[in-house]
């Protein structure tokens, strides 16, 4: 087995604060990379459900805020 390196506290939570932060960072620039698009990803996201609806049916949404979504 490893011998793995003993930190401390202090250590472990700067260390989870880098990844913290990188998580942040990735989290907000894909967000801003994929927003123009929210459209398409939309469309494509509910595809499948829409190509088995019967025809001349369309999809409800049963809270406010699912609406925002993909509208």
């Amino acid at each position: 087995m490893e011998n793995l390196e003993q930190q401390g506290l202090s250590e472990h939570l700067r260390d989870l604060r880098r990844c913290l932060i990188i998580s942040l960072i990735a989290v907000g620039v894909c967000f801003t990379l994929s927003y123009p698009f929210s459209k398409e990803l939309g469309v494509w996201f509910f595809k499948p459900l829409v190509a088995v609806l019967p025809q001349g049916s369309s999809l409800i949404f049963i809270s406010y805020q699912e609406a925002f979504f993909f509208i």
